[in-house]
């Protein structure tokens, strides 16, 4: 039986990259040994998309974190330093940004609009 999920961010910067989720986001962790920090995430749960037609190719995969008020969270994480690489924008699904994750890319932050399911 499945009993939870490892989600890995692959950075340039690791260190710093951990220090950013430790600090700035919070996120409760565990040193596993040597400074090698395992972050405890939000509830999760799984989206499966179709690839191509203007998305990502098949096998992509995507972190997304969702919040109840984009544009509260927004404003907080901007006080704490946080980079956002677009400006919130309406889409179908819900309100969606990206924030820049330092030495490891961008992640999503959306407040969403449709039933979730992280939940159940």
């Amino acid at each position: 039986m499945i009993t939870s999920t490892h989600v890995i961010i692959f950075a340039e910067e690791a260190e710093e990259t951990r220090a950013f989720f430790r600090d700035v986001l919070q996120l409760p962790n565990v040193d596993v040994g040597h400074g090698w920090l395992i972050f405890k995430l939000p509830p999760a749960e799984l989206g499966i998309h179709p690839s191509g037609e203007g998305g990502p190719e098949s096998g992509a995969h995507e972190l997304y974190f969702m919040c109840d008020d984009v544009e509260a969270t927004v404003a907080d994480l901007t006080a704490k330093g946080v980079e956002f690489t677009s400006p919130i924008e309406e889409q179908g699904f819900g309100r969606m940004t990206r924030l820049r994750i330092p030495g490891g890319g961008t992640v999503g932050l959306y407040q969403p609009k449709h039933a979730s399911g992280w939940d159940l």
